[in-house]
């Protein structure tokens, strides 16, 4: 009798088949569409709709884009194309607009003659962003009319319909991402702006404005207008426009650096009537490379066949100018692709008719022909550019023979670190409080603390099953401007390199790390601050997949204990603690004449509070509140830092992402490299966004 009860319970039938219709696919998995429900596929929402309006100036049709911040968490995006179709669809049997809004693959990106070149390639891009948001106004100006329609969640609330005539000609949509499905996020206009400014260097002529609106007056009606700025509003807006292309991107990448030759190599070349190679390089003084890859304007931050087909042109050519000239005349002096990538900052772009990439997110380009398109063009040009510039010429193959005389130092330095672990069992850091045996790298962490102090707490405080401590000696390397070999000289990088067990730079394998939390705990003052940026440095330079993965974390421990009475609370920053002790409460030293109770137990940095001033012996008093101000770890006791810290249970971790890798190089270059008046004006520009440890 049970075993047929249990047959019932799991039979499966037709009634266990889900068909899901329209865009509810979308709704009930959006990942699959946007990557992520978090901040990446969030702001990837606008990028989708940009992507729409910049195809267009891609065609010829438009050369004027508007993408403005509203309140109440929309978007809108503005652009003078030729409007999106708003006669019957044949098929569909309702209007072009209704259908490419609501319609999984639908648009006019799958041939014929709707574009030539376009970055969109499943027709989802305008139904997916249409799915995932509580609001979306889609409003067409053409051939003298102006179209409207508006849905919620993929569906339409109307029919389109006529609201009015128009001299213009062009698609606005406006939309607002729906809390259901992203919480209550908002959006990074900085972020934006980032990406506007790097697609206005790919489309050239193009200009894109971003308007930040988000504090307009409630009685504004944005429908009136077709572009934002036609409004008096005083809002903030960053408007982009370049003629130079990429020649003009890499002028702003390397506007920090030091360039290691003169001329910028350029070329920009056709292959079919509508498919073209366009690449851009320099190379400066530095260790670290910058490559950056489009196709048909979308950004590949894993690259694709177009990088493959770039490198092996890029360490061909050099390797063949090199011998002609009486360089590389031994095998082993050959140039590899790790040392022609050395300082080089590119730029990669490529237009295909037909092009694939990998997911929905368009991350690595996958089309087969642009490697043999890029590598023959490049090849070509890069040999022209080198002979007819002698001196640039003679300048990269000098920074390149430097980048091979270091990478054998370097290799000879890491095998030697890597050896003596291997020789010696992979014998971990002396100073490395390991957690026990058997424990799997999925539920190990390794705490990165500052100083002997901290190290001692620490490894008193923590759970030895799953947490291991590692005390750095002061300050490490500044490894910004140093190579693989001095960088592996320092036994506080070597400790490191030992504790995570995977390798450093090109030989790093993240299966093999032994942690999969990586957690930096500092002391909260400026010390503490620059030795956490050390090592971010670090990590970001040579153990990036850590950072990519989600492996990297920065403790929080509290600021503050507070002690009113027998209870003891934890604030973690200065509005938590007023938030406990309320701003009524005077606060005052504590001193012996006082005329109430002095607290020592607090130290130096201990302050009493008392609601009202003693006026007398017999008057009742109030409790007072201790307040100790901790500056260091090693300053709690292994239970607090514990309870407070490292209790998985209790503790604030901060997950370190990279959501812009350009940006990001860039700021650590500007902070931690040698150009002193780049970083004179970004501590400048962002004084008054510091928090200052007084």
């Amino acid at each position: 009798m049970a075993e047929e009860k249990d047959k019932k319970k799991s039979s499966y039938n037709a009634d266990q088949i889900s068909v899901l219709e329209g865009l509810e696919p979308v709704r009930k998995r959006p990942g699959m569409y946007i990557g992520t429900t978090g901040p990446d596929g969030f702001h990837h929402l606008v990028t989708e709709i940009f992507d729409n309006s910049r195809d267009e100036a891609m065609g010829g049709y438009a050369n004027d884009i508007e993408v403005a911040f509203l309140p109440n968490n929309r978007v809108r995006v503005a652009d003078n194309g030729r409007g999106i179709p708003i006669d019957i669809h044949k098929q569909t049997k309702v209007s072009a607009l209704e259908t490419i809004m609501t319609t999984l693959h639908a648009g006019g990106k799958f041939g014929g003659e709707g574009y030539k070149v376009s970055g969109g390639l499943h027709g989802v891009g305008a139904s997916v962003v249409n799915a995932l948001s509580i609001y979306v106004n889609a409003t067409v100006h053409k051939d003298g009319g102006i179209y409207m329609q508006e849905y919620g969640q993929g569906k339409k609330k109307a029919a389109v319909k006529k609201v009015g005539t128009t001299k213009h000609n062009g698609t606005i949509i406006t939309f607002e991402p729906d809390e259901e499905i992203f919480g209550k996020q908002v959006f990074e206009v900085e972020r934006i702006v980032n990406h506007m400014r790097q697609q206005a260097y790919l489309v050239k002529g193009l200009r894109i404005s971003v308007i930040d609106a988000r504090e307009a007056d409630a009685k504004i009606d944005f429908t009136e207008v077709f572009y934002l700025r036609e409004i008096n509003g005083d809002f903030p807006s960053q408007s982009f426009c370049f003629e130079g292309g990429l020649l003009s991107l890499v002028k702003f990448y390397n506007k920090t650096q030091k360039p290691v030759h003169k001329n910028i190599f350029y070329i920009e070349k056709a292959v079919k009537e509508y498919e073209t190679v366009e690449i851009a390089l320099q190379y400066v003084d530095e260790v670290s490379s910058r490559l950056t890859a489009f196709a048909n304007n979308i950004h590949n931050p894993e690259g694709g066949t177009h990088v493959t087909g770039f490198k092996s042109a890029l360490t061909r050519t050099l390797n063949t100018y090199a011998k002609k000239n009486g360089g590389n005349s031994k095998e082993e002096d050959n140039f590899t692709g790790e040392d022609v990538m050395e300082g080089l900052t590119a730029v990669i772009s490529v237009k295909l008719r037909e092009v694939q990439f990998e997911g929905q997110t368009k991350a690595k380009l996958g089309s087969v022909e642009a490697r043999g398109m890029v590598e023959t063009i490049f090849s070509e040009a890069f040999s022209y550019f080198l002979e007819e510039n002698p001196e640039d010429a003679r300048a990269i193959i000098g920074k390149v023979a430097l980048a091979l005389q270091a990478r054998k130092a370097a290799k000879a330095a890491k095998d030697g670190v890597l050896r003596k672990g291997a020789l010696e069992g992979m014998t971990l850091p002396g100073k490395l409080a390991d957690c026990q045996a058997g424990t799997s790298a999925e539920d190990s962490e390794v705490w990165i603390v500052e100083g002997e102090s901290a190290g001692g707490t620490a490894k008193s405080g923590r759970d030895r099953r799953t947490q291991a401590v590692l005390p750095l000696r002061g300050k490490i390397l500044n490894i910004e401007r140093a190579r693989l070999d001095k960088m592996l000289a320092s036994e506080q990088i070597k400790n490191l390199v030992l504790a995570f067990g995977a390798g450093i730079a090109d030989s790093f394998d993240v299966s093999k790390l032994r942690y999969h939390k990586i957690i930096i705990a500092t002391d909260a003052d400026v010390d503490g601050a620059h030795i956490r940026t050390l090592i971010l440095t670090l990590l970001f330079r040579f153990f990036r997949p850590l950072l990519d993965g989600g492996y990297v974390y920065v403790a929080q421990p509290p600021l503050y204990k507070i002690k009113q009475g027998k209870e003891i609370f934890y604030a973690y920053s200065d509005e938590e603690k007023f938030k406990k002790i309320g701003n009524d409460f005077e606060v005052e030293e504590s001193t012996e004449d006082d005329g109430g109770e002095v607290v020592l137990e607090g130290g130096p940095d201990s302050t009493e509070i008392e609601s009202e001033k003693v006026k007398s012996s017999s008057e009742p008093r109030k409790a007072k509140v201790s307040i100790q101000r901790y500056k260091g770890l090693g300053e709690m006791n292994s239970e607090e830092l514990w309870e407070t810290t490292m209790d998985p249970a209790n503790r604030i971790l901060k997950q370190v992402t990279i959501h812009d890798a350009i940006e990001a190089d860039k700021v650590f270059d500007i902070l931690m490299g040698t150009d002193v008046p780049a970083r004179k004006s970004f501590i400048q520009s962002n004084a008054k966004n510091a928090t200052i440890d007084i």
